[in-house]
């Protein structure tokens, strides 16, 4: 797989929260794509240690920004999936632009927030990654065990970020029967 990552805030932030990206590095490093609008949320100076986190990330060449031009296609789309229209729910700036860039540059959606994307990873038939699938990945490629799977899921836990399970055990429990 060599397409690049659009990570939107919630996935991105798993790992920075816990300062661990050494599994994006080895993973993904120089395919891991910042959307402008997630890399001003993680800017949020009350929590400076994200940026700080993301900015290593881009000087190490793991990842970089990607700025939505103004007219251009994403654009349009990034606009369109940000504004409330009727009969349509609006979604948040970091899901918009990583949909947005993933669709018009043919990547993957990486995000958690599934309930706000499902609709269009569909419409749009994107490929899609989030926390847990990240994980196995390593778990897959040796990088970390099931023991250390469960040690990262509950530090992020403990940074309240929103995962589908209680453990990465369980996680990878409900996973085998649903494939």
């Amino acid at each position: 797989m060599t397409d690049d990552l659009f990570f939107d805030t919630d996935c991105l932030s798993a790992f920075l929260w816990i300062g661990d990206t050494n599994i994006l590095h080895e993973l993904y490093g120089g395919r891991i794509v910042i959307p402008e609008p997630v890399y001003h949320e993680l800017s949020n100076p009350s929590i400076p240690h994200l940026k700080q986190r993301a900015d290593t990330m881009i000087d190490s060449k793991d990842a970089f920004v990607k700025t939505i031009e103004t007219g251009s296609d994403e654009y349009k789309l990034y606009v369109e999936l940000i504004r409330d229209e009727k009969g349509k729910k609006s979604i948040g700036h970091g899901e918009a632009s990583g949909i947005a860039l993933a669709k018009t540059y043919n990547g993957i959606l990486a995000s958690n927030n599934y309930k706000d994307v499902a609709l269009y990873i569909e419409k749009y038939n994107l490929k899609h990654t989030d926390t847990g699938e990240i994980l196995v990945e390593a778990l897959k490629r040796k990088l970390i065990t099931e023991a250390e799977g469960n040690i990262i899921w509950n530090k992020m836990l403990a940074k309240r970020r929103k995962l589908p399970a209680n453990t990465f055990t369980e996680y990878l429990a409900n996973r085998r029967k649903d494939v």
